[in-house]
């Protein structure tokens, strides 16, 4: 997913940044409005702080929306009231206030992302192909594996669907919890593991779940894959490194871009 960070302050941007990258978002930063606006190339989704050095961030908001419908997310550390009810009616779709952790702003980009899908037109019709075994059929909730159709519970589909969304993208628990049982879920999170599990039984060799220890998981597909290939194949999920350090440097510079240039 590509990403257009409009955002004055250098460390919080670069920390940022990298963050983003970290969980595969290619990353644009421009750190003046006129740059925003004059950017030219793709993008899906936009982050923008409202304290930049040539206008007002809300200005930007307005003109971006007026132009198209790609998602924005105010990034500020204006937390008062007016003005993100004024950015979200200029056409903002989400208002994050500093200081944050790249987690926080990942899980909004995402939740936005699901909200906006509606509105893109001409949505391929038929089933998704993962690969050259699996395919997902989102309309009739039905997954094949080599063209036989696999038996999955209906919360190991909603999981599969998900984690499907983004092949490659690293999804926390809390995001996965939210997505497939439910936003005010207090119960343990065990379940999910046993969903990943039951997932990586019956998709073994077309699919590999990663579990990326302190974070969640991250679906990877296997391309090219032979059903004989399979039978030796390995499907235990990788642990990598927390992210709790790259979290907690976003949310120092946010906290020291925040004190050093006030609200912005």
């Amino acid at each position: 997913m590509r990403v257009l960070l409009v955002e004055d302050d250098e460390p919080v941007a670069e920390s940022l940044r990298r963050g983003l990258l970290r969980y595969g978002f290619a990353v644009e930063w421009v750190n003046t409005g006129g740059a925003a606006l004059s950017y030219d190339g793709p993008y899906d989704v936009v982050l923008l702080d409202l304290g930049l050095p040539d206008t007002d961030g809300l200005d930007v908001c307005k003109a971006l929306r007026d132009r198209s419908q790609v998602p924005i997310i105010v990034i500020s550390a204006r937390s008062d009231e007016t003005d993100r009810v004024v950015g979200l009616e200029l056409g903002a779709d989400d208002y994050v206030s500093k200081p944050f952790g790249v987690r926080e702003v990942i899980a909004r980009i995402r939740a936005v992302m699901r909200r906006v899908q509606p509105r893109a037109a001409d949505a391929p019709a038929g089933p998704d192909r993962y690969g050259t075994r699996l395919t997902v059929d989102r309309k009739a909730a039905r997954v094949h594996l080599d063209g036989t159709e696999v038996g999955l519970a209906p919360k190991e589909y909603d999981l599969l669907a998900f984690l499907t969304e983004e092949p490659g993208a690293l999804m926390s628990r809390e995001q996965i919890m939210e997505a497939v049982w439910d936003a005010n879920w207090f119960g343990p999170t065990k379940t999910l593991d046993v969903h990943v599990a039951a997932l990586r039984r019956k998709l073994a060799g077309a699919i590999t779940i990663e579990a990326v220890r302190g974070v969640g998981f991250r679906l990877i597909v296997n391309e090219g894959e032979t059903v004989k290939d399979v039978k030796d194949a390995d499907v235990k999920g990788a642990a990598v490194k927390d992210a709790d350090v790259e979290d907690a440097a976003v949310k120092d510079a946010a906290v020291k871009g925040a004190e050093g240039s006030g609200a912005s």
